[in-house]
């Protein structure tokens, strides 16, 4: 057990029987009342952000997550299956805890959150940028640069990514796993 003054960024709390993720956190001090802890959550689970306040001193509930390096295998009806880079076991998660599941590619490495007290894995993140391949994209027009248009592009992984107009079928680009945008090509 601990207390508000333990509260860091990236923490996960149990609270109403449901995993939090803090966000971002802070205290508010006024001169007749007792200091306020407030922080913005993130579910763990369900992806529903809240907010809570507590009294300064007050105790919360962490939860012990250890942060393991996976690689992505296949998908099959049962599920996404990883495995352990260490010990080689093979686990197998649901979409819903995978944070950007269309930009999984074979053999890419991730990193799955395990809950140390259930030994059940809370969920999967992606490098926050990829190299990925373009298998599709629209001919772009000469000349159309005046301003930053975007086209459609298909990537190896079949997701549709909005990416310059001089990007062509074949190239390697850089892409953000957190927001789906375009970030670089690559050169080979």
């Amino acid at each position: 057990m601990a207390t508000t003054a333990d509260i860091s960024r990236g923490m996960i709390l149990k609270l109403d029987d449901s995993l939090y993720t803090i966000i971002e956190f802070g205290e508010n001090k006024t001169a007749r009342a007792a200091a306020k802890v407030w922080a913005k959550l993130k579910g763990v689970e369900n992806n529903r952000s809240i907010e809570k306040t507590w009294n300064s001193g007050d105790s919360i509930y962490p939860v012990r997550v250890e942060r393991k390096n996976y690689q992505y295998l296949y998908k099959d009806d049962s599920g996404y299956n990883f495995m352990d880079n260490e010990t080689f076991e093979q686990i197998v998660v649901q979409e819903s805890l995978i944070d950007a599941p269309q930009f999984l590619k074979e053999a890419q490495e991730v990193s799955v959150l395990i809950n140390t007290e259930t030994e059940l894995p809370m969920s999967v993140e992606l490098p926050d940028k990829i190299i990925v391949l373009v298998t599709y994209s629209e001919p772009g027009i000469r000349g159309d640069t005046a301003t930053r248009t975007l086209k459609a592009a298909t990537i190896e992984t079949g997701a549709t990514v909005m990416v310059p107009l001089f990007v062509e079928e074949g190239e390697l680009i850089r892409i953000n796993t957190k927001n789906g945008e375009y970030v670089e090509r690559v050169k080979n």
